[in-house]
């Protein structure tokens, strides 16, 4: 059998010592997180994506919600210290983060930046976030993706417009 190439996010783990089970399944583009969610069976609301945000001041930093949510722009701003901040462009993705739409993950990016996963993590023993690589998902505990990325929990998802009442 084939040696599994190893992605960055992977190695990260590895040299920390940190468990984590990997999920693959068949993707040459770009599908979302719910997608993702269907192809491995993993419960959506385990289920959680990466996005690459930069504040007023330059700063980039990583908030990571679950994948039915959406960002709360004005709460992760409150959470970094920042006054305000916006989603990078698809287009500086890879250049930002060595990795590829749908293929972020928090978790050894080219620089490590200030990284928020979103407090609905707390209630659960296990995540899915991706694993660094279209077609490959990461399982563990949320407790270890904050270790492995130097991050903290902070309210920064709320339901998208469909789902709001308000």
């Amino acid at each position: 059998m084939a040696k599994e190439a190893k992605t960055n996010a992977m190695r990260m783990l590895d040299r920390q010592k940190i468990p984590y089970e990997v999920l693959q399944y068949e993707c040459d583009n770009f599908i979302d997180g719910m997608h993702c969610a269907r192809e491995t069976g993993q419960p959506v609301e385990q289920s959680y994506k990466t996005l690459v945000c930069v504040g007023k001041s330059g700063q980039h930093y990583v908030c990571v919600v679950p994948i039915a949510m959406e960002i709360n722009l004005k709460e992760a701003a409150r959470q970094t210290g920042e006054k305000s901040l916006e989603l990078i462009h698809v287009k500086d993705i890879t250049a930002l983060t060595g990795y590829v739409r749908g293929g972020c993950s928090p978790i050894g990016m080219k620089k490590q930046f200030p990284t928020v996963l979103d407090s609905s993590a707390e209630q659960f023993d296990r995540i899915y976030i991706s694993g660094g690589r279209i077609g490959l998902t990461l399982c563990l505990a949320p407790g270890d993706v904050l270790k492995a990325c130097r991050g903290k929990y902070g309210a920064i998802a709320m339901p998208p417009p469909e789902s709001r009442q308000d």
